[in-house]
């Protein structure tokens, strides 16, 4: 059988391709999240980035274990600051100095790791923050650049500040991009930060989030938080808007404008889509707007009002079941790929218009295929409900809501998946399975083709430590009979 082969020129486009992906730097960032409480090895998430593509990172804390894999990996790196050390870095530049000694100089050596920003807080300025930052996060910023600049690094890692898009806005009686300024509260500063940003070659960082605007407003149009055509665009002038992000983005432009900054750089840090905890996400709607972004970014275009590459990180790696599920229980599942480092769906990051899967993360140790579930004999259920709420306030049951993957399992059922879920964050203790009797350990499955039970990964949890022990074991038998030998022979 005589295979076909593909042509030159066609292996000439492909190749011509990938390296302007790779020289000019547009391939696409993510954004990696640590808030989980079993947590994949950093050195196969790594592994599995590279894989993938990934050429660009963002963390959300300099933490040594993900640093030291990302070491010869030649992947871009924004590490980040903590917004609650804003304060200490506004009013100490020696505390600057010693993270900027600790977190860049120690991993900036040949072969080492590639760090291009370092982002000073996360949307310090949010409403919701009732002004908490608003003071400290200009004097940390500059704190955190003249560290760089002491430590020769200036001219090539720049400090940012990730700003949520609830900085600017467009008034009420002109909602329109071109009428795009910054929130009056917090302008002054905003500006000020900008100066700064400018004076020092840095970009502005922006989180733009379309599906907030379809979760906050009943009445959005659906479409038009995607990229593949509005029925009803908004007309600005001579510029034509079919989607929010080009709309959103270039609100940000006219505001940097009417700042006086029409060239200001934008970074894009978080841009991206959930798949569970609200009724609009899911794996299909998720995967349209992540594909629809990554072909925008790709073409080149840019937006009406600024033309060119747009530089973006989407958000996220990998579902973080610890978060904070104040802005909405979604918050869990931003990831593209699901706890265990499993994509979720198909996503082609080069544009090539092939539909084949990403690949997920490799050598995945499980605990045991076993779950927790509501004990069928239970005759008494009186007890559910406070049961129900105690294993769902410990764990993450956000998959249980109205429009969630698993709303549709019943009283049952949702006892046995909340059990499970606190059963499997507590490693599979058995007596973490009692629930005043009415639970049960079991190694069938409860899950149905919607609705997954999971079982956490082993990784650094009782069950791992416990096959260490064994091998342990074998190798203190075989070297106490060595022994044994050694004083016979003697």
């Amino acid at each position: 059988m005589v295979k076909s082969k593909l042509p030159f020129n066609h292996i000439l486009v492909v190749f011509v391709i990938f390296m302007a992906i790779f020289e000019n730097g547009y391939g696409i960032g993510v954004n990696w999240g640590t808030m989980a409480t079993h947590q994949l090895p950093p050195e196969k998430v790594v592994q599995m980035m590279q894989e993938n593509g990934f050429d660009k990172v963002k963390l959300f804390e300099a933490d040594p274990r993900i640093l030291k894999a990302l070491i010869g990996s030649e992947i871009e790196v924004m590490l980040a600051i903590p917004n609650l050390m804003l304060q200490q870095m506004s009013d100490d530049p020696g505390f600057a100095a010693a993270w900027v000694d600790e977190n860049v100089t120690s991993y900036i050596y040949p072969g080492g790791v590639y760090i291009k920003y370092v982002a000073v807080g996360n949307e310090p300025f949010l409403k919701t923050y009732n002004g908490t930052y608003l003071q400290c996060t200009l004097p940390a910023l500059q704190n955190v650049q003249n560290a760089l600049n002491h430590a020769g690094f200036g001219s090539r890692i720049k400090a940012t500040v990730p700003f949520n898009a609830d900085v600017y806005y467009s008034p009420d009686s002109n909602p329109v991009p071109s009428a795009g300024d910054f929130r009056p509260e917090v302008r002054d500063i905003t500006i000020k930060i900008v100066e700064f940003l400018y004076s020092n070659d840095a970009p502005f960082t922006v989180n733009i989030y379309p599906f907030l605007s379809l979760y906050s407003n009943t009445y959005f149009p659906f479409d038009y938080a995607f990229f593949d055509g509005s029925k009803n665009p908004i007309t600005d002038g001579d510029r034509t808007y079919t989607n929010l992000f080009d709309a959103n983005f270039d609100t940000l432009v006219s505001s940097l404008a009417k700042s006086g900054y029409p060239e200001m750089k934008i970074l894009v840090g978080e841009v991206g889509w959930p798949t569970d905890g609200d009724k609009n996400a899911n794996n299909e709607n998720a995967k349209r707007f992540n594909q629809g972004l990554v072909q925008h970014i790709l073409s080149e275009n840019g937006t009406p009002a600024r033309k060119g590459v747009i530089e973006a990180y989407l958000f996220s790696l990998i579902d973080e079941n610890a978060k904070s599920i104040a802005p909405g229980p979604f918050e869990r599942h931003w990831g593209i790929f699901e706890y265990d480092g499993k994509p979720k769906y198909e996503l082609d990051l080069f544009g090539f218009g092939e539909n084949k899967g990403l690949v997920a993360v490799k050598g995945v140790e499980y605990m045991l295929r076993k779950w927790c579930v509501l004990n069928p004999k239970a005759d008494d259920l009186g007890e559910l409900p406070k049961n129900i709420d105690y294993a769902c306030s410990l764990s993450d049951c956000t998959a249980l809501g109205y429009g969630s993957s698993c709303n549709h399992i019943g009283v049952k059922g949702n006892a046995c998946y909340a059990f499970n879920m606190y059963y499997q964050l507590q490693n599979q203790n058995t007596w973490d399975c009692d629930f005043s009797g009415l639970a049960v350990e079991t190694d069938e499955n409860p899950s149905d083709n919607r609705c997954q039970f999971p079982v956490m990964i082993a990784h650094g949890n009782p069950v791992g430590l416990l096959l260490h022990k064994e091998v342990f074991g074998i190798f203190l038998g075989v070297l106490e009979g060595f022994v044994v030998f050694l004083l016979l022979v003697s």
